[in-house]
């Protein structure tokens, strides 16, 4: 009896070209609004929320004593318009102050999240069913110590772009209320993925793009050298100096070209004599690579043609 393993056949080129095309969507750019946020800076920001995204995991799932994730999803450039356009009425919005960054800070929690975690932090199963209306006086006080651990957290994790201190300033359901930014201000807006047990929500942070900027122009700026960096780099920088002095090039001595037409160059046969574009006067060329860097006068030296090196002629070539 025999055994054949059949190797997994390969995808097919339709299948393929249907896959790049799903990973590669367009996206489109409004040359009214340029990107200010670069790529660069939004690596940046990407490294810091991710932390703050491991830490608010922890931070929801011992507060509620259920297993919840956040997992941050994107990072992205908006005007305050958008922003507030894309949440949900009404929902639950915290406003606060972030210095020594400029103006003042979003973080939004779907309304039916807030109340779920109400629901834990009381006892509760956390029901998928919850009431949408704004939190009571008891309520609102129960989830303050979850939201304040957030900006807590948030503040652990910004870090190495600005050390800031957000403190709480307000709480609005309505995010047309919530008089954040000027409606065309940009402003950069993270998204997270938060699941409390097997459901699932939208989370945002708010922050403005012009009380970041400054900070993230100075952390993606190169870290300050020390005079042992400095002696080293000099060191390697002298030490590749004399290897390349010491690297074997190829050189020619050459004439200056000559043009010659296709009937000229097909009609040539032994014996010919071609006249020369090189004035008789003039040096010949030293190059490498195609390059001239030199001149020099033809000569010999015993029984080895030579070339002795002159100056640079003022005639015009």
């Amino acid at each position: 009896m025999s055994l054949f393993a059949t190797a997994p056949r390969p995808a097919s080129a339709a299948a393929r070209t249907r896959r790049r095309a799903r990973a590669s969507e367009p996206t489109v750019y409004d040359f009214r609004r340029p990107i200010q946020l670069s790529r660069e800076h939004s690596r940046i920001l990407q490294l810091g929320l991710s932390g703050l995204a491991r830490q608010a995991t922890t931070v929801f799932t011992s507060s509620l004593r259920t297993v919840c994730t956040v997992q941050l999803l994107s990072i992205a450039q908006e005007t305050y318009a958008e922003y507030v356009d894309s949440l949900n009425a009404p929902t639950y919005l915290l406003k606060f102050s972030a210095e020594p960054m400029s103006g003042l800070g979003v973080l939004e929690i779907p309304l039916p999240a807030i109340m779920s975690c109400v629901d834990h932090m009381l006892g509760g199963p956390g029901s998928a069913v919850q009431p949408v209306r704004p939190l009571t006086d008891i309520e609102g006080g129960v989830v303050r110590g979850l939201v304040e651990r957030l900006l807590g957290e948030m503040q652990y994790s910004l870090a190495g772009v600005v050390e800031i201190d957000p403190k709480l300033t307000g709480i609005e359901y309505s995010p047309q209320f919530a008089q954040v930014a000027g409606a065309a201000d940009v402003m950069v807006v993270a998204t997270f993925d938060l699941r409390i047990g097997d459901r699932a929500h939208r989370m945002s942070i708010c922050l403005p793009f012009s009380g970041l900027q400054p900070h993230l122009v100075k952390a993606a700026a190169p870290a300050p050298v020390s005079e042992r960096e400095r002696a080293q780099r000099a060191r390697a920088a002298d030490l590749v100096h004399r290897q390349f002095e010491q690297v074997p090039v190829q050189v020619s001595v050459t004439f200056r070209p000559t043009r010659l037409g296709p009937d000229s160059l097909g009609g040539l046969a032994v014996g010919d004599v071609l006249r020369l574009s090189h004035p008789a006067s003039a040096p010949l060329d030293v190059t490498v690579d195609d390059t001239t860097f030199a001149h020099a006068t033809p000569g010999t030296q015993g029984a080895r043609l030579a070339a002795l090196i002159v100056g640079t002629p003022e005639e015009k070539r």
